[in-house]
């Protein structure tokens, strides 16, 4: 599913997995949205990631969500 957003910005919603986490992303955890502020990585191709609330979440190489991307166009 995608939507236009205010400013030229299309917003997508898509499965990611650790291997196509990106900053900025914003997934939904427990009703709340949460967006990536930075990653880490970690061994066997786990992410750790900081949410820009001071939330931590680790993604095992095989953990699929769906999250919102924001995608400009050129």
């Amino acid at each position: 599913m995608s939507a236009w957003a205010p400013g030229g910005v299309l917003v997508s919603s898509i499965e990611i997995t650790a291997a196509t986490v990106r900053r900025g992303d914003v997934i939904q955890l427990g009703g709340q949205a949460c967006r990536v502020g930075d990653l880490i990585q970690l061994p066997q191709g786990a992410k750790q990631l900081l949410f820009e609330s001071g939330e931590l979440l680790t993604m095992h190489a095989r953990t699929r969500l769906v999250a919102m991307r924001m995608l400009r166009r050129r």
